[in-house]
């Protein structure tokens, strides 16, 4: 099942406007290329890609993002849009 929610620019300044402490899955795309599906505090780990803490995803320049807020452990569901996206930046896929 694809993400929930549209599609917002990857920008410093999108991210700082995020409620801080919001725990799910996000997506970082350029265009339709999926880059990258990661999972835990989302802004602070949309930040850390911004400034560079991996270089996958530097190379790749992702334009925009997505999330999925979750109250629960977003382990299985991160796993599921990597088995579904297969982003090019993931180097492992959970099972």
């Amino acid at each position: 099942m694809p993400f929930k929610h549209g599609f917002r620019p990857y920008t410093r300044d999108r991210v700082k406007a995020l409620n801080p402490n919001q725990n799910g899955v996000y997506g970082l795309f350029r265009g339709n290329v999926v880059i990258y599906i990661g999972s835990g505090d989302i802004p602070t780990r949309l930040l850390a890609h911004l400034d560079g803490d991996n270089a996958c995803i530097t190379k790749e320049a992702p334009d925009q993002w997505t999330d999925e807020v979750l109250k629960d452990d977003p382990t299985r569901r991160e796993g599921e849009l990597i088995q579904e996206y297969a982003p090019i930046c993931n180097k492992v896929i959970p099972r």
